[in-house]
């Protein structure tokens, strides 16, 4: 049996505004924002066109040294698959599978990879979207995407309520 999944919400609306955050940036070519009265300078946020491209990037992130380290579940590869019609990307714990609807153009982003990395490290039985997965997701997104793409979405999610631990 798995804990229940009370924070998604929360953790879903975070996303969502550091996405806009991220796109705006992307459209209008500023990639400063103000964050609680700090300025910050948003890194480039990868995107990707293929399966083959997720999945390359996931074994990279997979194979990284801090990542191995902190997370046991990073020696299971993660298989790729196209997901059709569906609005969101998932990540399914049988046979370690993420699965990107690529007819989503939001869904072709490192946040969204990283998410979804983020349940592929977790231990079988915690909330989906608890404070143990927030604390990964901003560990994964600090050191793979930068510190300033972490402060954002650490204070989206406190802003959401989502707690973090």
């Amino acid at each position: 049996m798995t804990a229940r999944d009370s924070q998604r919400g929360a953790v879903y609306d975070a996303e969502q505004l550091v996405r806009g955050a991220f796109e705006r940036a992307d459209e209008f070519g500023n990639r400063t924002v103000e964050v609680f009265g700090s300025q910050l300078t948003l890194p480039v946020e990868r995107r990707f066109g293929s399966v083959e491209s997720v999945a390359g990037y996931v074994e990279r992130v997979l194979a990284l040294n801090w990542v191995r380290a902190g997370w046991e579940r990073a020696a299971v590869p993660v298989r790729v698959r196209a997901r059709r019609g569906a609005s969101a990307a998932h990540y399914e714990p049988d046979g370690a599978v993420l699965a990107v609807p690529f007819e989503r153009v939001w869904a072709l982003r490192e946040l969204v990879v990283l998410h979804e990395l983020a349940h592929h490290l977790a231990p079988s039985a915690e909330p989906a979207h608890g404070p143990a997965f927030c604390a990964r997701y901003l560990a994964l997104v600090d050191g793979v995407i930068g510190p300033e793409a972490a402060l954002l979405l650490r204070s989206a999610l406190h802003g959401t309520g989502a707690r973090i631990g």
